[in-house]
């Protein structure tokens, strides 16, 4: 199937074109039959001579109702232009063209009707030449009359033709179906329709709504009036949602595959039309089937950032247009170059932004947007719309490289500038660096670590395992001095104060492994664990707390934690009745 909407003035025959080249009734109200002028959107489809089927999308002519034409025209990847033979090109003809290039439509179809009411050659000359300085270019020609069926057979062929030339759609690509109608089924509840531009929906998946981010179940689906199990792009396609109020959603809103889309309120985006100093403030934006009312924001010539009235899924790349609901006309097309833009806080940063945009065309980017965005979570990019070609740094977060090396430079010399300023410590805390490197996760620093660096117990030092600073150095082999002779005796908390042995510079010397801390305040020289087994290995086994005192020469307040330190590592056994043994004598 491909999907094609019609475009043209009001009572060119758009509709009748459609009805009798597809034996359906595009106007669906009452309303629009007793006035013979559509009004909203209209659907129908045919079979053609190839065995493929065209679905058609009818919109209304009239200046009016200039909205739901673009509804309509939003979602569809062709368009058939109508203009009638007795009365030419007119200005809903050029509003619709209009409409079309903003959106960036480039395949279509002219049809000249009520040929057999005026020579059709002057209406087609004139539509030919309007419609190939727009984003349609070249486009085939048919002349038709619905009332003789003149010209439909060349219709149908060339329908088949431009189908043939269609681009092949996406279907492993995520859905963003936009809803132009939602109604209430009695016995099924909400259904909503719209045209599948990329991916597949199957009976039973979960989507989310756009407007609220929740989760929804498909129940049924539907596409040429036939119940499906799924349904590929590009087609029509009605989705019957399980649990849905029908006013929970409405035309301009959207089924989106869960975690693919970023809902953005705030965009830059290029433009093609009026200079962006010539706009007015506030315009209406089209894009899919919504219409949001956007202020508008000059950044350079070409470049303006809008603020949406409520946000909306959309993608890098994407395609809108730009209406003066006031003037009652489409100001021209956009396409969106960043849907997660920087703030604009500072004086001049506006024009340094334009000077970003300037070099950027809408087409997903990947090294440049991790140029410009430094550090991004990979899926953060996949919801932009921009595919991820590198692998993460650590966890999900992608890093440009110059960004990356710069960093890991900034943290050498943070590491070095701390040590020098806290000599006594372990190294810079986790989060201090990440404060300092200006970074949202701890991962990142620790990331960034490379030898000689290190990372311990939430710090990140350079300094090897047995440096100390002087003057605790010199402590500790007063400490070596004294008690090397008696290497179960701990010094009592003041000596080692009147040594210099501070609770800091106990700490920097037992992370140095130039003490070896029990218990706080009782520290003993490094080598007294082996020493300890060597000693208890020597008692009859097993052995008491008060043998182990006595053997070691000590105090409970030294035997009681080292005992227990020596149970940790597994040198010795703690037995039920309070006795230890030995485990694994020295050699």
């Amino acid at each position: 199937m491909w999907v094609v909407a019609t475009a043209g003035h009001v009572d060119h025959g758009k509709s009748t074109l459609v009805r009798v080249l597809t034996g359906m009734e595009p106007d669906r109200w009452a309303e629009e039959r007793r006035r013979g002028m559509t009004i909203d959107l209209g659907f129908a489809w045919t079979t053609l001579p190839s065995g493929g089927t065209v679905a058609f999308v009818d919109v209304p002519g009239h200046e009016r109702f200039v909205p739901n034409m673009l509804a309509g025209v939003g979602p569809v990847p062709a368009a058939l232009v109508v203009v009638a033979a007795d009365e030419g090109w007119m200005p809903q003809s050029a509003e619709h063209l209009a409409a079309l290039d903003a959106l960036g439509v480039s395949y279509g179809l002219l049809a000249v009707t009520r040929a057999d009411l005026a020579d059709p050659g002057p209406a087609l000359a004139r539509a030919r030449a309007e419609i190939a300085a727009s984003s349609l270019g070249e486009v085939e020609a048919v002349a038709v009359s619905g009332a003789t069926g003149a010209g439909l057979p060349e219709l149908r062929a060339a329908l088949d033709r431009l189908g043939a030339r269609l681009p092949d759609p996406a279907p492993g690509a995520p859905v963003r179906l936009w809803v132009d109608r939602s109604f209430t089924i009695r016995g099924s509840g909400t259904v909503v329709t719209g045209t599948l531009g990329g991916g597949r929906v199957r009976v039973g998946d979960q989507l989310e709504l756009a407007a609220t981010g929740e989760p929804v179940r498909v129940r049924g689906l539907h596409a040429l009036n036939a119940a499906r199990g799924e349904v590929s792009a590009v087609s029509r396609v009605a989705v019957n949602l399980r649990g849905v109020p029908r006013d929970r959603v409405a035309r301009g809103d959207a089924l989106l595959t869960p975690g693919r889309f970023h809902s953005t309120d705030l965009v830059d985006v290029r433009l093609a039309c009026d200079p962006a100093a010539d706009l007015p403030a506030s315009l209406t934006l089209h894009v899919g089937s919504a219409a949001v009312p956007a202020g508008v924001r000059p950044l350079g010539p070409d470049t303006v950032r809008l603020r949406l009235a409520r946000p909306l899924p959309l993608l890098i790349g994407d395609r809108a247009a730009l209406r003066d609901p006031g003037r009652r006309h489409v100001a021209g097309g956009v396409t969106v170059l960043d849907v997660d833009p920087p703030p604009l806080r500072r004086r001049g940063a506006a024009a340094a932004r334009a000077g970003v945009l300037a070099g950027l065309d809408g087409r997903p980017d990947p090294a440049g947007e991790l140029r410009r965005r430094r550090l991004v979570r990979a899926g953060a990019l996949t919801r932009m719309g921009v595919p991820v070609t590198v692998a993460p740094v650590v966890g999900d977060w992608l890093a440009d490289p110059e960004h990356w090396r710069d960093l890991g430079v900034r943290l050498v010399a943070e590491v070095a500038r701390y040590a020098r300023a806290h000599p006594l410590e372990a190294g810079v805390p986790v989060d201090v660096l990440r404060r300092r490197l200006d970074l949202p996760e701890r991962a990142l620093v620790e990331a960034l670590v490379r030898p000689p660096l290190r990372v311990r117990s939430g710090r990140v030092s350079a300094a090897p395992v047995d440096a100390l600073p002087e003057p605790v150095a010199r402590a500790v082999e007063r400490v070596r001095a004294e008690y090397g002779d008696r290497p179960f005796v701990a010094p009592e908390a003041h000596h080692l104060a009147d040594l210099g042995l501070g609770p800091r510079e106990i700490g920097a010397a037992v992370r140095a492994g130039a003490l070896l801390r029990l218990a706080d305040n009782v520290v003993l020289l490094p080598g007294a664990l082996d020493d300890a087994v060597r000693v208890l290995a020597r008692l009859p086994q097993p052995f008491t707390l008060s043998a182990a005192r006595q053997a070691l020469a000590t105090t409970r307040r030294v035997a009681v934690p080292l005992l227990e330190l020596l149970d940790h590592r597994g040198a010795t056994r703690r037995l039920p009745d309070d006795a230890r043994e030995v485990v694994a004598p020295p050699g």
